[in-house]
């Protein structure tokens, strides 16, 4: 709720203040490309240590004091750095959260687990933009007010955080620290069918921008600050909705067929920014978008840790979560640039057109090790 509140608001606050689009591409690459650094080191650590709750709490700490941070000053490197500490709380926390969750999971329920943990937390997502879009419509253009008020709730859950306990976990070492990038090891040591996987889903990552492309094209098809929230309200709504069926459904039939099906969603909707300016078609993307969000992000957490050792989960989402950060990184630096130079319509169609390779690609895997990926 805390980070949603100002998510679908940030590119217009960061605009208004004279941000422009290859440069919020930038600060959000980097952000991101902070996080994934630190998802894959505190992922290691958390395994290390044998401690998950620890890494969570501190993770939403930092999460929560960015919020207010934001609206200190104006300045462009202020910024960069307030938006860099809340997403290195994101990489503090991400890999012992998930492992967390797969450690109260078995096989069979991973989806499920996974799938409900991402309707809880895009719940939030919706409630987060309803507050902002009831604020803004009270007090029209004032944004920071919004980034202090943003802190409630990131407070809240950091207090919640207190009743979490830790599970005992065996660890074969002492030893709590490692070496920043030591965590990039596990590519070598990790299963193959976890490295084809991965390799996948970091391609498809490379040209998976932020969502913040995808509000600023319905902001350019004339749609108002209102209306821009509603839209990315109503993604969330649907994400919300179907992450959690959609766990179970991927638990019968399979994590991998789910996924796949959530990649064709993508495509679709990337082709359909490419040529879109009416209202209600913009609205159907989002919806189609919702659709996609439910069928990848927990499925694809899910599928790992289904792959991997049990004591090496935090590793081996924390360095995927890296990885993929990185890719971030540059899928939205490349998207801002294509934007710039050619427009629009020609970066969701090359972000599209990459995709329904990347699908053909998990298509053609051989068939997984394990019957509840097939």
């Amino acid at each position: 709720m805390a980070s949603e509140m100002l998510y679908p608001v940030m590119p217009i606050y960061l605009k208004s203040i004279g941000f422009s689009i290859l440069l919020i591409g930038i600060l959000e690459g980097i952000a991101e490309a902070t996080a994934g650094i630190s998802k894959g080191y505190f992922g290691k650590l958390s395994d290390i240590s044998g401690k998950r709750v620890p890494f969570v709490r501190i993770g939403y700490a930092l999460s929560a004091v960015s919020k207010p941070m934001m609206a200190f000053f104006i300045y462009p490197l202020w910024i960069f750095f307030a938006r860099t500490v809340d997403r290195f709380g994101k990489g503090i926390r991400t890999g012992a959260r998930d492992a967390l969750l797969s450690d109260e999971a078995v096989i069979e329920s991973k989806g499920r687990v996974f799938g409900f943990h991402r309707s809880m937390d895009t719940l939030g997502a919706v409630i987060g933009p309803v507050s902002a879009l009831v604020y803004l419509y009270f007090y029209p253009g004032n944004y920071i007010q919004l980034f202090y008020l943003a802190f409630i709730p990131g407070f809240l859950a950091v207090a919640a955080s207190f009743y979490l306990k830790d599970n005992k976990i065996k660890t074969q070492t002492v030893k709590v620290s490692a070496p920043l990038f030591s965590f990039l090891s596990y590519w070598r040591e990790s299963p193959s069918e976890y490295r084809k996987v991965v390799t996948g889903f970091l391609v498809f990552s490379l040209f998976n921008s932020s969502d913040v492309f995808l509000l600023l094209k319905a902001k350019e098809t004339g749609m108002d600050d209102t209306l821009v929230i509603s839209a990315y309200i109503f993604y969330n709504l649907i994400y919300a909705l179907f992450a959690f069926p959609a766990g179970i459904i991927a638990d019968r039939i399979g994590l991998k067929k789910i996924f796949i099906s959530g990649l064709i969603m993508f495509a679709a909707v990337y082709f359909g920014m490419a040529v879109s300016s009416n209202l209600f078609f913009v609205f159907g993307l989002f919806f189609l978008y919702g659709i996609y969000a439910s069928a990848t992000e927990g499925i694809s957490k899910a599928w790992i840790s289904n792959i991997t050792d049990k004591k090496d989960t935090a590793t081996a989402i924390g360095s995927y979560s890296g990885f993929q950060s990185v890719c971030s990184l540059i899928a939205s630096m490349l998207t801002g640039l294509i934007w710039h130079l050619f427009g629009a319509a020609a970066a969701f169609v090359t972000s599209a057109s990459v995709t329904v390779l990347v699908t053909f690609y998990f298509l053609t895997l051989p068939k997984p090790s394990t019957s509840v990926i097939e």
